[in-house]
């Protein structure tokens, strides 16, 4: 990544040096790095007061409540994770954390979750069903409160940072729910099993 940053930099320069427009190149990254600074300072803000409630919702039980509410789902989704396996805990914590947006606790709960769902993984170096579907579930997650994207709309100026929350609702759902039937299909078909030859 470094090096890609590195070549869009060295052909912009070169581009300045050969049109002439130095000066133009110059001011624009430091007016980018400006603005970059006056964003992060915005997000802080923002994000600070979006997680502190979160944080507040989550010590009330919030966060436990959707658990309960998602584990009877997530118990269908998985069938072959029995219901007290730690695995199931631990994704049903990830999905409820994600969909309140909190991001930082919902990152080691997918990470524990994938460790416990290769402990019931008979070929080690391939991806069960349940983890590709885990996988699936935990990428496109649905947001119910999109707390980064309403704090960047608020740094931003929007008149009304919040007014992403439906939409963006709307969108992970839909996202989420082809994710489940496009995995759901591919575990069924040829295109989602190993060759016999690398089983």
């Amino acid at each position: 990544m470094a090096l890609i940053w590195f070549l869009l930099l060295a052909t912009g320069l070169l581009v300045a040096v050969v049109s002439g427009n130095l000066d133009g190149f110059t001011r624009g990254a430091l007016d980018g790095a400006a603005g970059a600074v006056t964003l992060a300072l915005g997000l802080v803000g923002a994000l600070a007061l979006w997680l502190g409630l979160l944080r507040v919702a989550e010590e009330a039980g919030l966060t436990d409540a959707v658990a309960r509410a998602l584990r009877p789902v997530m118990q269908r989704l998985f069938p072959d994770v029995p219901p007290d396996h730690p695995a199931m805990t631990a994704m049903v914590l990830n999905v409820s954390a994600n969909a309140l947006g909190l991001g930082n606790a919902a990152t080691p709960l997918g990470l524990k979750a994938m460790e416990e769902l290769q402990t019931l993984n008979p070929r080690r170096d391939t991806a069960t069903d349940a983890m590709v579907l885990f996988l699936v579930i935990n990428t496109s997650s649905v947001q119910l409160v999109p707390a980064t994207v309403v704090a960047m709309r608020a740094a931003g100026g929007a008149e009304n940072p919040a007014s992403i929350v439906g939409p963006t609702l709307l969108a992970t759902a839909v996202s989420t729910l082809v994710g489940i039937a496009a995995a759901r299909l591919l575990a069924r078909t040829r295109l989602g099993r190993m060759p016999p030859e690398l089983a």
